[in-house]
């Protein structure tokens, strides 16, 4: 037994069965005791597979089909829902695993393992601090068919940000590296090559391309066991890898749109500094079926010359919208082939549905530009989101028989961009909930109607609402739309203001923004559209750097010490915790109307003032709980209205909002 897998393994296995009778399963050295009969299997084995420095563990039973499911877990910490877990997704140390199998007549066969991790450097911990993110929150992909046309290819971006906790950002002197890892379903992703005909046909969608297999269209691997090196950006002032072409498959062929990366820190001498997980959000959900597949509810989407009715689903509704598209715009091609040929594109002035049954694939953005695929578009036509936005704002859903444009809520964006299963909009934003538990915020919240979307004087990718047109003047909004103009609202106040010209002049994007140490806004809140806390594989990488879920906000996450502050940290907060309990004194004496800003205009408390988790205080010899989601109160500890001046937390009307607070902020939201 080699000496990595020693570290990962006590030799001493602790397993508790209710069955009087075991057998023993070798596995290296260690013994493994069994059950010898059940009714779950008359074998039950564990298997090891080494991944890089770690170890999947992977239970084995004669019929899996007499299983209802498995279970692993550490606590009240669920690790896996599947037969397989890897070691990998636990921190360095000892710990107590317990698993569980479930046969279908109900009988449960439950055992405790005790196992030592001690692989990776401490995430969160140490001199380091390392913090990964993707940019958007969820990257789209057309399914696993580019034969007929594409929107957009595999492309995500992983962006990361190194902290020596003792100073500020390490930007040289260091190597980063991106692997696949396993995910929250206890499978991996490795691979993309197998598992969509992308490559197939990359060189005719991307002319002169000439990717490898796994290659996206930026230089970078799709992630692996094998580390690829992160670069960094000058400018962006971050490591990067961009344009990783990954997909939502597992290695064995199931679904996942959140697969894991970590992301490693080493110095020059190999030693690793700190890790990070984090996840490559990407979805296939991207189509047109609802009303351009053959026989759907939508009369006017049936070409004249009737459906194209090709049994390939993937195939057939792609079809359909070209030949749509060649009886619309007939000249479409031929009106644009000098354009399309200096470009590497060959088309038929037959039309797209001809040029794609020939076997060249169409790429709608070699004709309508797209700020996601950079030098792409003919000058005259239309850029390819005013074109689709605008044209379909007035379309009919056959399945409401409403407009697109009149629609208030994100089914009609759903009905095109990922979303009922892989929940584009989600976090913060998009779980939060109103008093009739209804969504407080939609897509339409920031982004406005479809029409909006698509207004021919608007910038795809870059004209998109910021952060202070809903956070501004102490209050939080739900909708960045001003009512007045019916246009995104401008504000000056800059406490959580985006940067001015980021990244260019007149356009100030979240995505781009930086702020507290110089980290960017996304290091610390997360990605566009996933806001902390989001999907439990976006919520690893904040539970990693600081133990809890929610906007990264404990100083020691990334400092060794509390800093001795009043205003100095993010969003000019003072230091959160028991260090603050004792020295706010004067600064609350000398300029009380400071503390409005997050306490509220009379220091009840806002949702700005909100724990980001449980906490037990010690105010003068007392020690007061203040629950995740208490909106902290000057008078929870001093005399005043809301408090008898002995940590009386009963003195705050309703717990001051300890539940949903009816303003889309809920009690999990950090």
């Amino acid at each position: 037994m080699n000496t990595t897998f020693r570290k990962l393994l006590l030799t001493t296995v602790i397993m508790t069965s209710s069955y009087a009778k075991f057998a023993p399963i070798m596995m290296d050295d260690i013994t493994l005791f069994v059950p010898y009969s059940t009714t779950i299997s008359s074998h039950f084995t564990i298997k090891t597979t080494n991944i890089g420095n770690s170890k999947i563990l992977t239970i084995i039973v004669d019929n899996p089909a007499n299983i209802s499911s498995y279970l692993w877990t550490e606590g009240n910490r669920v690790l896996s829902r599947t037969n397989s877990f890897n070691t990998a997704t636990l921190s360095a140390g000892t710990h107590t695993i317990t698993a569980v199998v479930v046969a279908s007549n109900g009988q449960r066969t439950t055992k405790t393992i005790t196992i030592t991790t001690g692989i990776s450097a401490p995430v969160g911990t140490g001199n380091y601090m390392l913090t990964a993110w993707n940019d958007l929150g969820m990257h789209c992909m057309d399914g696993n068919d580019f034969s007929i046309w594409s929107v957009l290819p595999p492309f995500n971006n992983l962006h990361a940000q190194l902290k020596d906790r003792r100073g500020g950002l390490v930007t040289s002197g260091v190597t980063l590296t991106y692997e696949a890892t396993i995910g929250t379903d206890g499978k991996i992703n490795t691979s993309s090559a197998d598992k969509t005909n992308f490559w197939n046909f990359s060189n005719r969608l991307f002319p002169n391309s000439n990717l490898a297999p796994n290659v996206g269209l930026a230089g970078k691997k799709t992630p692996s066991t094998i580390p690829q090196t992160m670069h960094y950006d000058t400018q962006a002032k971050w490591w990067k890898a961009e344009g990783l072409p990954i997909t939502p498959y597992n290695d064995d062929g199931s679904k996942n749109y959140y697969p894991l990366v970590k992301v490693s820190a080493k110095d020059t001498q190999g030693k690793v500094l700190a890790t990070a997980k984090v996840v490559l959000p990407v979805s296939d959900e991207m189509d047109c079926k609802r009303c351009h597949a053959s026989n759907s509810l939508s009369p006017k989407a049936k070409p004249t010359a009737g459906w194209v009715n090709h049994r390939d689903p993937e195939k057939d509704f792609k079809l359909n919208v070209l030949r749509l598209h060649d009886e619309r715009m007939p000249n479409a091609v031929r009106n644009h082939t000098t354009a399309l040929r200096s470009k590497g594109y060959t088309y038929l002035d037959a039309g797209l549905e001809a040029t794609a049954n020939a076997g060249t694939p169409i790429l709608c953005a070699a004709c309508h530009s797209s700020n996601a695929l950079p030098g792409t578009g003919v000058n005259g036509v239309p850029a390819f989101t005013n074109a689709i936005h605008s044209y379909h704002a007035n379309v009919i859903d056959p399945y409401t028989n409403l407009s697109m444009n009149s629609s208030q809520n994100r089914d009609s964006c759903y009905a095109c961009h990922p979303g009922s299963s892989t929940k584009c909009l989600r976090g913060a934003m998009g779980d939060a909930k109103d008093n009739s538990g209804q969504n407080s915020m939609q897509c339409q919240s920031c982004h406005g109607n479809m029409s909006a979307v698509g207004h021919p004087t608007r910038k795809g990718w870059f004209d998109e609402p910021n952060c202070q047109a809903c956070h501004h003047d102490g209050v939080q909004e739900t909708s960045a739309i001003d009512p007045a103009t019916n246009t995104l609202r401008h504000v000056v106040d800059t406490r959580f203001a985006t940067n001015l010209n980021t990244p260019a002049t007149g356009i100030s994007l979240y995505r781009f923004s930086t702020g507290h140490g110089k980290l960017q806004c996304e290091a610390c809140h997360g990605a566009t559209h996933a806001i902390y806390p989001a999907h439990n594989a976006d919520n690893i990488l904040s539970q990693d750097v600081q133990g809890h879920a929610g906007t990264i906000a404990e100083c020691t996450a990334c400092h060794t010490t509390v800093p001795n502050t009043i205003t100095g940290g993010p969003h000019g907060m003072h230091p959160i915790g028991q260090s603050w309990v004792k020295g706010h004194e004067d600064a609350a004496e000398n300029n009380p109307a400071q503390c409005k800003a997050c306490h509220g205009q009379n220091y009840q408390g806002s949702p700005l003032s909100k724990m980001w988790k449980t906490r037990n205080l010690d105010v003068e010899g007392k020690t007061i709980n203040f629950p995740k989601g208490h909106q902290v109160s000057c008078y929870n500890c001093h005399n005043g209205p809301s408090g008898d001046g002995n940590g009386n937390m009963s003195g705050v009307p309703n717990n001051n909002n300890n539940n949903n607070n009816g303003n889309g902020n809920d009690d999990d939201d950090d």
